[in-house]
């Protein structure tokens, strides 16, 4: 059982195609969990698990993975970054402590850029950047960094600056141990070969950390006082950038290309130094009977409190993934669902691996898993000891902006469609189902075109059924204008 010291629960956030997930691959690959890297535009990749992610080669669902690196625990979400999809990435971030925003370095930061990063910003995540595809033609460092301040207000502290970039790029230069790193192609990248700077790289890296210096100093007092008196050591600059880091005062940047299998060992040091555990993490607050707040303690052997930030009908069984705030949940344990005040028995808890699992025996404050057995849980909804009434905050709904009408050919489909929606609606938080009175059709709303696209696509495979399907429909919304 891994405690909360060594546990990082962290997000990868991005547009749509900055590679989150041939990112994540290169991270389960290093990490050995997975023996072969798979890619996305193959549909092979661990991560998009789903036909519809594989044909499309989109994340559609977030996926969460749990890896080990450097004694470290780290659970992964690759988060989807299609604008319809945004919900999927708000529900994650509501569980996680760190994040990794990713950065295409030709296209810099682009909407749904900016959307996630301010999402996180919300749930205050202190965040690293890996700046991403330094190797393709027109990729410029540089501009995506002042991009990152421009749009995000954030303050990227560069660790690692790329050597060459587009055709010529060859190597990273790692600022914190004055060496630079080249990651072998022959076998994908795993050995890495560290020699100290040239006299030509070291001009190149000289203003770089110059500049890491500087902002460390503006960021953190105590690093301030040893670099006015030239006395930091390489241990007091790591010390200052965690506490700056956590602190949200400034984002490390990583540098490299996920495709070509660089730069992706330093980005997993940086997580496991950097980012926190959540020992570190701003406590969560659980709200008490009478209005009363209660700040929610990391200890193993506290009474539990935990959320469900997601859920999955499998084979008719509903499978909640929650993240555990407080105690330690085991098997055939009975929780109390505050949200509605019914009490569930916990049946198996499984350690997640995308689209498979590991049983485990046990789970404890800090750490994220899935349970079957919570029959009556919704997302958003805590789960705490039967001897408690504790509630944490709910995860914020977003209502639908697009409507089709669908018309069963027979009713016998008209029974099963029913039963498809059942299930989409106790998954995804987002669509809303009714029956419209005039015409008897049933009427799904969700957060755009692409999303109901794979609705239907969904149930034509797991069900067997194409409905027929309407004209989509914007939905209207009423705003006063002025005084009357």
């Amino acid at each position: 059982m891994a405690c909360p010291k060594s546990i990082r629960n962290i997000g990868i956030i991005a547009h749509i195609d900055a590679g989150k997930t041939t990112l994540s691959e290169r991270i389960l690959f290093y990490a050995r969990k997975i023996h072969r890297m798979g890619e996305v535009h193959d549909g092979a990749a661990t991560m998009d698990y789903m036909p519809e992610e594989q044909e499309r080669g989109i994340t559609i669902t977030s996926a969460c993975i749990t890896c080990d690196w450097n004694d470290t625990n780290i659970n992964l979400v690759d988060t989807p970054g299609h604008v319809d999809f945004t919900i999927e990435v708000e529900r994650c971030l509501r569980v996680l402590d760190g994040a990794v925003g990713v950065f295409c370095a030709v296209a810099g930061v682009e909407p749904q850029s900016e959307t996630v990063w301010r999402q996180s910003e919300r749930f205050e995540i202190p965040k690293l950047a890996f700046i991403n595809k330094i190797d393709r033609t027109g990729a410029n460092f540089e501009a995506v960094l002042e991009s990152m301040r421009a749009r995000l207000m954030a303050n990227p502290v560069p660790l690692a600056v790329p050597l060459g970039q587009g055709e010529d790029f060859r190597a990273v230069l790692d600022l914190l141990s004055g060496m630079k790193l080249v990651f072998d192609p022959a076998d994908q990248g795993q050995t890495i070969t560290k020699t100290p700077f040239t006299p030509e790289e070291e001009k190149i890296a000289a203003p770089w950390r110059e500049q890491l210096l500087e902002k460390l100093a503006e960021a953190d007092d105590v690093f301030l006082e040893k670099w006015l008196e030239g006395s930091q050591t390489d241990a007091d600059i790591k010390d200052a950038l965690r506490r700056a880091t956590l602190g949200r005062r400034l984002s490390p940047v990583y540098c490299g290309s996920a495709l070509r299998n660089t730069g992706v060992q330093p980005l997993l040091d940086g997580i496991c130094a950097f980012l926190p555990s959540p020992a570190d993490a701003r406590p969560a607050l659980g709200e008490l009977e009478g209005g009363r707040s209660e700040v929610i303690a990391d200890d193993p052997a506290a009474d539990p409190v935990a959320l469900v930030f997601k859920i999955i009908m499998e084979n008719g069984r509903k499978l909640s993934f929650i993240r555990l705030y407080a105690g330690t949940i085991r098997e055939g344990q009975s929780l109390k669902n505050s949200s509605a005040g019914q009490i569930d028995r916990v049946g198996r808890i499984s350690r997640l691996l995308a689209d498979r699992r590991e049983k485990l025996d046990e789970v404890c404050a800090g750490d994220i898993a899935a349970v079957i057995g919570l029959r009556n849980a919704k997302t958003g909804q805590t789960y705490c000891a039967p001897n408690r009434n504790v509630r944490l905050e709910a995860i914020d709904s977003w209502p639908p902006v697009i409507t089709i009408a669908l018309e069963p050919r027979n009713a016998d489909e008209g029974k099963i469609l029913d039963d498809a929606l059942a299930r989409y609606l106790e998954e995804d938080p987002t669509l809303r189902a009714s029956t419209d009175e005039d015409t008897g059709m049933r009427m799904l709303s969700g957060m755009g075109e692409l999303h109901l696209d794979v609705i239907m696509e969904r149930m034509g495979r797991e069900y067997g059924i194409s409905p027929r399907k309407g004209q989509p429909q914007v939905v209207m919304r009423e705003t006063i204008l002025g005084e009357g």
